[in-house]
């Protein structure tokens, strides 16, 4: 406490108050909050020979009797054992999960839509519970219900609430993800000029499949059913909307239903569209473009897959110009040049039938001496699995050729069993297709409808790609939304909302504290954000990092203290919710 003097410029006189600073912990600025009034200087100069000394002693010692009270004398018994099965340690880093989920208004979106419903228990309670843990302790929902002592929160359901409340949830999912779109562009302001597409997958550890878990192509190879997500981002890398699609949907068919719902219902104006060239079809780039759409895109383009004239004009040495801007050479590390083209797609009418229509875009072409020798390496041991394939057929069958098989010639594979034939020509390996890949080692292309974007604006455009191909692997890796271990349709699309909510949550915790760290260093973090129950209502914590002191710091909570009493941490829990 201080001292503080305030000198009134409309009547000339100071007015004296003892002060003490205050953070406000919804804004997270530091102000003065007044512990007592004092009044006019001149007034107290009648009473006090020196009121400014006089009061600033008189600070100094309520600074002094308010930290006496808060020492206290503990006796220790060192001979005290714990009791058997003894778990007293409690986590307290959720407290910055808790200030997301409140800021964001969940708690309020969860009541309300509760609130005419028959069923008795708390939604909102039983989501945070499926938040925190998806993010500090993931696994099934058992393991979250059976690990809820780990929190200071009165979690008052049973298990079995938890999981019929999953079906709850999977009426809501649209309206969530809308809810969400609203608090974040009020509370945080949302970049959606810019939306990043990709889709992934998810396996289920099942033999059959059904109506959603079908078989299709894995991202990690595997032969179980899957589910597809497609997912759409913001220009801050946080999530806009995702829905789940059967695992034999392909990727291209994903892209209308998701942009298409971005359009409708999240109010973003005009957008441009960035994604991989798994999604680069005639049909979805007019569904952005033809007829009175004016959206835009900037996708990947395939330059092995392109066309004899564009594969041509990539290798045509012609308009490369290095990172100054001059000329390329041979010995280059780095090159690019770049042409504005019109260009005939295929869309497919309402009537069925394919119709040829003209788009006017800028390709971009740059080559990387980097991504030239990293693509040489990567190949290196596939043509030494499709040499030694020829070299001993018998050795290998149709699964364990994955990728080799497409650099030999006469490979026959026996249709019920996959192993390879003996036919009347022998394997030999395939050096034409081996040269003719090697051609384009290092090339990239890039297409976009915003043509009057420069070359360099376009390539940082497409990278921030990588968010979203990050954001999917937080989601499998760190979140561990995978294996799923439920089985109905309607738990299966809670899971991944639970999911959805948690990714966005630590998203808005990095943007809050400058993208210094990861998504795996804040969980970790905040994991680490623990306590013991020292003595009767006392806890000591053991840890403080500079991630823990920068989260604090952003979210205005004190992660700092080395003990706290149970009043005092339910008062933080507390003001976090509101």
């Amino acid at each position: 406490m201080y001292l503080k003097k305030t000198y009134r410029k409309e009547s000339g006189r100071t007015y004296l108050v003892i002060a003490k600073k205050y953070r406000n912990p919804k804004t997270n600025i530091s102000t003065d909050r007044t512990i007592e009034s004092l009044g006019w200087l001149d007034e107290l100069e009648k009473e006090y020979d020196d009121p400014v000394t006089h009061f600033q002693e008189v600070a100094r010692k309520m600074t002094e009797d308010e930290n006496s009270k808060r020492k206290l004398t503990l006796s220790i018994n060192m001979d005290e054992k714990l009791h058997p099965g003894a778990d007293n340690r409690k986590n307290f880093g959720y407290a910055a999960i808790l200030k997301l989920y409140h800021e964001l208004g969940l708690h309020r979106f969860f009541n309300n839509r509760a609130r005419h419903e028959s069923f008795k228990y708390n939604t909102n309670s039983i989501m945070m519970l499926l938040v925190v843990s998806r993010l500090l302790s993931p696994g099934s929902k058992k393991k979250a219900f059976k690990e809820k002592g780990r929190y200071f929160e009165r979690f008052n359901f049973s298990l079995a609430d938890v999981y019929r409340a999953l079906s709850h949830y999977a009426k809501i999912a649209k309206e969530l993800q809308r809810f969400l779109h609203g608090q974040i562009t009020e509370k945080y302001g949302r970049d959606t000029k810019t939306i990043y597409y990709d889709v992934t997958n998810f396996y289920f550890e099942i033999d059959e499949a059904d109506e959603l878990r079908k078989f299709g192509p894995s991202k990690e190879k595997r032969p179980n059913p899957i589910v597809q997500m497609g997912m759409a981002m913001d220009g801050d890398g946080i999530p806009l909307h995702y829905e789940l699609f059967p695992g034999n949907k392909l990727d291209k068919e994903t892209f209308r239903s998701i942009i298409g719902e971005v359009r409708k219902n999240y109010d973003t104006g005009r957008i441009v569209v960035v994604a991989d060239m798994g999604i680069i079809t005639g049909d979805n780039i007019y569904y952005l473009t033809g007829g009175k759409n004016r959206n835009g895109y900037v996708f990947s383009f395939s330059v092995r897959g392109g066309t004899s004239t564009f594969k041509k004009y990539v290798l045509d040495n012609e308009g490369y110009v290095g990172f100054d801007g001059k000329p390329a050479d041979e010995d280059a590390e780095y090159k690019i040049k770049s042409r504005g083209i019109a260009r005939d797609i295929n869309v497919t009418m309402v009537s069925g039938k394919t119709a040829k229509k003209t788009v006017y875009e800028k390709q971009v072409v740059f080559w990387s001496k980097k991504y030239a020798d990293r693509a040489k390496a990567q190949r290196e041991e596939v043509v030494k699995k499709a040499l030694d394939l020829v070299a001993d057929p018998k050795k290998y069958n149709k699964a364990i050729t994955y990728g080799a098989a497409k650099y030999v010639k006469n490979l026959e594979f026996d249709k019920e069993t996959g192993e390879v034939l003996e036919g009347k020509k022998r394997p030999y390996f395939d050096s034409d297709k081996l040269a003719e890949e090697e051609k384009y080692d290092g090339y990239y292309a890039i297409v976009t409808s915003e043509l009057e974007m420069s070359d360099g604006e376009i390539i940082d455009t497409y990278r921030g790609l990588w968010e979203i191909e990050e954001t999917f692997r937080v989601t499998k890796g760190t979140l561990e939304a995978r294996p799923v271990y439920v089985s109905r349709n309607d738990r299966i699309d809670a899971h991944f909302l639970t999911c959805f909510i948690a990714l966005t949550i630590i998203r808005l915790i990095q943007k809050k504290t400058d993208r210094q760290y990861s998504a795996e260093r804040i969980i970790e973090c905040l994991n680490k954000i623990a306590c013991s129950n020292e003595q009767d209502n006392l806890y000591l914590f053991d840890y403080r990092s500079e991630i823990s002191d920068a989260i604090g710091d952003a979210l205005g909570i004190d992660f700092t203290l080395k003990r706290l009493l149970l009043g005092e941490l339910k008062n933080i829990l507390a003001e976090s919710k509101k």
